[in-house]
């Protein structure tokens, strides 16, 4: 059985305390290997390993910084196929889906901030003929990066490349529940030869590493991306050592169809956007509004295209639809699939577990489910699921979906689909919602600016604004009189 490690100080260590955790393959159900139960011990040394660090990796000039992320942006796309492996074999995902997306992704995250470090300087302004200001960008110190388990690597690169880049030493703790890919980073990292300290890798649970993790006075910056109520617990207790801070946090995201849309377009990306990796991406688009007089046919036509997703064996190319991440995860979707029914909603499709065979009658999965008949201000509407779990609801203006689509704590994300531009444009600014899609869902540039409103976020990622959180921003003010 493999046994995961941390990663401090150039080496893979153990737990301070021996003790490990079991790490499930959601698709079996069995455990395939053993997580670090790291607690603040492992996090002191961790933090200790890239304070050392920091002051030469600082002044290591840019150009040397770029070539490090490119090395392991070189290792990624040579092991594509192993870590995309790992990643459905950890996270329950298909395997043509990590291969596809998150590898790839992972590995343009650290090309991209590569390039865009190359491009990142401070403006000047002068003042008439009295002064010259200009801007400088400096590294914070030590940084923490904790990422979820929906996107192991896509997401923990998504932080750790920026830091890096910007002169900054990083702690990354990824989740325990989908640990491998990270282990995997820290392999590439020693291959290349990432300088001891610079980056950091502990793994364990949020109370014994996460906690003292953020809270430790030498952490300058903490980037996260998890849930709103870990993101909450975050904000609250760093609040009076006024670090910076960036939460992306849960989302409960519109999907509003009108009736003249590209119709086969809308229903297809609909389909992907409600199921896409079981649901379990932060920006699906679990709340789907239809426009009223093509609800009936739009309803149809989803449904027929649920039941075509092919749920199976995540190692295998044809599936479509893995497992979800772990049995609490499963019991909590079923928990709100059940609730839609005590509310007698309708159930359109899916609606239980997904009884498979074989070595695959363990795992934990779910059958792509579509509800109609619920409230918008249901709880089934109201809470994120993060699951293969969607709704359906009319609407007859744009008022009125408007005012369902806003309805919710969250404001990550939205999609709209139409062909009337002008409408187009005037939804996405009446939208609560820090993206918003017209006539596509989840194509990301990454120069643009990630983020949420409301209970969905606090700060931005993306390009310039990753490299901004990750600096110390200075104004220096020459006189010239």
């Amino acid at each position: 059985m493999k046994k995961i490690l941390n990663y401090i100080n150039g080496e893979l260590r153990e737990p301070k305390n021996g003790k490990f955790l079991d790490n499930v393959n959601p698709a079996t159900g069995q455990i395939y290997s053993q997580v670090p139960d790291s607690n603040e011990a492992d996090v002191l040394e961790a933090i200790s390993a890239a304070e050392r660090a920091f002051p030469e990796w600082s002044q290591t000039p840019v150009e040397v910084r770029v070539q490090y992320l490119r090395k392991i942006a070189a290792k990624i796309e040579e092991k594509r196929n192993a870590l995309a492996i790992a990643e459905s074999i950890d996270s329950g995902k298909p395997a043509k889906l990590a291969e596809s997306l998150d590898i790839p992704r992972s590995q343009s995250n650290f090309e991209f901030f590569a390039d865009a470090m190359t491009q990142f300087h401070g403006e000047t302004f002068q003042t008439e003929n009295r002064a010259l200001n200009y801007v400088t960008y400096s590294p914070l110190g030590v940084v923490a990066c904790i990422s979820p388990w929906n996107l192991p690597l896509y997401l923990f690169s998504w932080k750790i490349a920026p830091a890096l880049v910007a002169g900054n030493t990083v702690v990354a703790k990824p989740s325990e529940l989908t640990p491998m890919t990270a282990y995997l980073l820290s392999e590439i990292a020693i291959e290349v030869g990432l300088p001891k300290g610079v980056l950091n890798i502990l793994h364990g649970r949020g109370p014994s590493v996460g906690a003292p993790l953020v809270n430790h006075p030498a952490i300058k910056a903490v980037s996260f991306t998890g849930s709103t109520a870990t993101g909450r617990s975050i904000a609250e207790s760093t609040a009076g050592s006024f670090k910076k801070i960036s939460l992306e946090m849960g989302g409960k995201n519109a999907n509003i169809v009108f009736a003249d849309c590209d119709f086969d377009k809308a229903v297809d990306m609909t389909v992907r956007s409600s199921f896409l990796n079981q649901g379990q991406i932060c920006l699906c688009g679990s709340r789907i509004f239809v426009e009223k007089s093509i609800y009936e046919k739009f309803k149809t036509a989803l449904v027929e295209k649920a039941l075509k997703l092919k749920q199976g064996d995540p190692l295998k190319p044809e599936t479509d639809q893995g497992a979800v991440v772990s049995e609490d995860h499963q019991k909590k979707v079923l928990s709100y699939i059940e609730h839609a029914k005590q509310e007698n909603a309708k159930i359109l499709c899916g609606g239980k577990k997904a009884e498979m065979s074989a070595e695959l009658a363990k795992g934990y999965f779910i059958q792509p489910t579509l509800i109609e008949g619920l409230s918008y201000q249901s709880k089934v509407n109201q809470e994120e699921i993060f699951g293969p779990v969607a709704t359906l609801t009319p609407f007859e203006t744009e008022e009125e979906v408007l005012k369902m689509a806003n309805s919710t704590k969250y404001g990550l994300a939205a999609s709209v689909w139409t062909q009337d531009l002008k409408r187009g444009h005037r939804i996405a600014r009446n939208i609560e919602s820090g993206i918003v899609w017209v006539n596509t869902w989840m194509l990301r540039d990454l120069r643009t600016p990630f983020g949420g409103v409301k209970e969905s976020g606090v700060g931005r990622e993306g390009g310039k604004h990753a490299l901004e959180f990750m600096s110390e921003v200075k104004n220096i003010c020459i006189g010239l009189e």
